[in-house]
């Protein structure tokens, strides 16, 4: 298969789990009834959870074209349930060769404040069973990225092992924004950086518009159109921070990361601005680094672009577009399927750095090489 003579590999396309995933028989049995349930309501993309005892709040509110769109465009899909079936025609209306599998629910799933790590290990260890039968359905498409736990260390290193040894998963995935009190650079991490070195194994570093626990953008409450604004790109880049200025690349050079669903058009502004902070002050603050976080970035790192993100030619202006991923971010409120991938395609770029962007760095990062695209 090929879009306009293209092959498409999308870095982070998206399924939906099913809402009782958390009290199923995926689910640790002990643990079942401590797992939250998915919200059905009117929106056919609601993706909030109730965990046991909670109130949810009233109030919420579903309105908008874009709600409107959403309803009618993904009808059929939440219909016959967001079933493997369902992932594999979405592929094919967009054009998509290849793509690895990301959450919805289970990207709010392990943001609450003191969450009990053995309670949270067990609900990474449901979703990757789940998502690894749901990718079977054409696993030479569909490759599925493990969800960690990140209460416990522990948990987070013997589930990365799992994944990538047991169930053949080609990325692990974790949250931006910092849920146990701890930045990223922070010796706590360290055995899990190692491990994902060891393993040869990316990390996709995800972030996602709401948090049970503290995100930027969250001031703006209830406006959820706000806070969408600011808070995936804001905890992204203070991630980044982390990884290039904190240190992370400079102890662990064989680690991949690619910074998910945030945009890429701040990145030559953050750039420049931590390159600043080197110049200045690396032997205060940044004594560690051996390099500037530009070539931390480059040698380890990408970012995805957003299908229309017209500023996406002033960030390969600055840092070229070897390091660039492309996702649809199917089905997601902001995705611009079934035209995602045309979307990009409309972009002022050259036809070689569309080629980069839409197949060769997401085969790069993702350590596909070899797998030939469907039909090609």
């Amino acid at each position: 298969m090929a879009k306009n003579g293209f092959k498409v590999f999308d870095s982070d396309m998206h399924i939906v789990e099913p809402l009782d995933l958390w009290s199923s028989a995926y689910m640790d049995a002990k643990f079942r009834a401590h797992g939250p349930v998915g919200v059905r309501s009117e929106h056919i993309r609601d993706l909030r959870l109730k965990w046991p005892g909670e109130v949810l709040k009233q109030g919420v509110k579903f309105a908008g074209h874009n709600w409107e769109e959403g309803q009618v465009t993904y009808r059929s899909h939440h219909d016959r349930g967001w079933s493997s079936d369902v992932q594999l025609e979405a592929m094919e209306m967009e054009g998509l060769d290849m793509a690895v599998m990301y959450p919805s629910r289970g990207l709010l799933v392990l943001t609450r404040p003191k969450l009990d790590p053995p309670l949270a290990a067990a609900i990474a260890r449901a979703y990757n069973n789940w998502l690894y039968e749901f990718c079977q359905r054409d696993p030479a498409r569909m490759l599925g990225a493990g969800m960690l736990s990140v209460y416990d260390v522990n948990d987070a290193i013997k589930e990365a092992r799992r994944v990538v040894n047991e169930l053949g998963f080609k990325a692990v995935f974790i949250r931006s924004n910092v849920v146990v009190g701890k930045p990223w650079h922070d010796p706590y991490f360290e055995p899990l950086w190692s491990t994902l070195e060891e393993l040869n194994v990316p990390l996709g570093f995800h972030e996602a518009t709401g948090s049970s626990s503290p995100q930027a953008g969250e001031q703006f409450d209830p406006n959820f159109g706000l806070r969408r604004v600011y808070a995936q790109p804001l905890t992204q880049i203070m991630g980044m921070g982390s990884f290039l200025a904190g240190g992370i690349m400079e102890r662990h050079p064989k680690l991949r990361v690619a910074f998910l669903e945030a945009n890429c058009g701040w990145l030559p502004w953050l750039l420049w601005r931590l390159d600043e902070g080197y110049e200045r002050e690396a032997d205060a603050y940044m004594e560690e680094l051996t390099m500037t976080p530009t070539e931390y970035f480059k040698r380890q790192c990408w970012v995805s672009v957003e299908p229309d993100e017209i500023p996406v030619k002033y960030a390969i202006d600055w840092v070229g577009s070897d390091h660039m991923v492309f996702s649809t971010d199917y089905p997601h409120t902001d995705s611009r399927f079934p035209e995602a991938v045309s979307a990009f395609l409309e972009l002022d770029m050259t036809d070689e750095d569309k080629r980069k962007i839409l197949w060769d760095n997401c085969e790069s990062f993702y350590q596909i090489e070899g797998v030939p695209a469907v039909g090609g």
